[in-house]
């Protein structure tokens, strides 16, 4: 199996589903431990992290199974990554959000270090 580094981005949670099918495609014919895979969320696309810790009773199944899918995926080696301004846009509290996920203080800089370093840029 190959290694790959690649940054998936998303900002748009309506893309949520297309980006968590391509990451989940991607871990099962490369290998993960060999491979860098991040996803990089920023603005309102983050929201998904505030509904599914919270527990807001207007979760749909869609976004809970999605929540279940970003878990899924860091325990397999994925990196989340959400940008501060965005949460700090979108008011959720750093502390809320779960274990597996860094923030980083500006998303579209940490686009810019990943291409620079020889990640593939993948938003669907």
């Amino acid at each position: 199996m190959q290694s790959v580094k690649v940054v998936f981005h998303i900002d748009e949670v309506e893309k949520w589903p297309l980006l968590l099918a391509n990451a989940r495609n991607l871990i099962k014919v490369v290998d993960v431990k060999a491979s860098s895979i991040v996803v990089l969320v920023n603005s309102k696309a983050a929201i998904i992290f505030e509904e599914q810790n919270a527990g807001v009773s207007s979760l749909d199944k869609e976004q809970a199974n999605q929540g279940d899918l970003v878990k899924e995926l860091a325990e397999n080696g994925v990196e989340f990554k959400l940008c501060q301004n965005s949460l700090n846009g979108l008011g959720i509290a750093i502390d809320s959000l779960p274990v597996y996920v860094d923030v980083v203080p500006v998303g579209v800089l940490e686009l810019i270090e990943k291409q620079a370093d020889g990640f593939a840029y993948i938003k669907p």
